[in-house]
């Protein structure tokens, strides 16, 4: 059985200049259009609010911030307009999306999550912050997924792209 690496087959298909570019978004992978897009061009879309919450250390429940109301898009509605790429039946049931940090950090979504769970309505590529635009200091963009437990793992500050990858079935 060929087991492949996720992690490393996403980080291939990353732009070269994803690192280059700080406050750029750019959506890439297995997808039908990648995306390349500023902060003010993602302004341009449909935008929703998040509830405010409070950051917390997910290892020590230690409190870090409060965090208001982010305003962006949906990571759903970035994918939808990038069309992801449905070669075989069913392809697109096992995609993930690997959300990385400028820095390295990286985080995963599955497409049940996505789009079959309400954690897809709440996932959001943000650039404003308690009505103030999120600056190069604040991390932005910074992509947060409201309906989790514990928000920090998931708080990808200095967000440089999404990598779309569908996984190969076992054989």
């Amino acid at each position: 059985m060929d087991l492949m690496n996720p992690i490393a087959e996403a980080a291939a298909l990353a732009p070269a200049t994803a690192t280059a570019t700080p406050g750029n978004f750019f959506l890439t992978g297995q997808v039908s259009r990648p995306l390349s897009l500023s902060v003010d061009q993602l302004r341009r879309y449909d935008s929703v609010l998040s509830a405010p919450f409070d950051l917390r250390c997910f290892t020590t429940n230690r409190f870090i911030r409060e965090v208001g109301c982010y305003r962006g898009v949906r990571l759903t509605d970035l994918i939808e307009e990038a069309g992801l790429r449905n070669e075989a039946p069913g392809d697109f049931k096992r995609a993930i999306f690997m959300a990385m940090a400028h820095d390295g950090y990286a985080v995963t979504f599955s497409w049940h999550e996505l789009f079959n769970t309400r954690v897809g309505e709440s996932v959001l590529v943000a650039y404003e912050c308690a009505d103030q635009p999120l600056t190069a200091e604040d991390g932005v963009p910074i992509l947060h997924s409201g309906a989790d437990i514990m928000a920090a793992p998931r708080h990808v500050k200095r967000l440089a792209g999404v990598v779309v990858q569908v996984l190969k079935a076992p054989m």
